[in-house]
């Protein structure tokens, strides 16, 4: 898994919930149709202006579109870390 793929989940779940489609999401938050596909997808990250958007739109805090990403400071190299993953808390749409 990446970043990419688990926003995208996080992203899909949380339009879910709010019971919009691509066509109204991208509506609310400026963007086109195509833009939320492609993030929902995983083949795209969202910049941040992007994120905020999209966290107005569905109304969300913002850690509801980072859940279960984070990253790992390398104890043993402080110029090294990596990305963690939790599980996908609240799969259900």
């Amino acid at each position: 898994m990446d970043v990419a793929t688990k926003f995208g989940r996080n992203l899909f779940l949380s339009r879910k919930r709010a019971c919009f489609s691509q066509e109204e999401l991208a509506r609310r938050a400026g963007l086109h149709r195509t833009e939320i596909g492609l993030l929902e997808n995983g083949r795209r990250m969202p910049r941040l202006d992007t994120l905020v958007r999209l966290i107005g739109a569905l109304g969300v805090p913002p850690a509801e579109l980072l859940r279960g990403i984070s990253w790992e400071v390398d104890g043993s190299r402080p110029d090294a870390g990596r990305y963690a993953f939790g599980p996908f808390s609240g799969d259900r749409p």
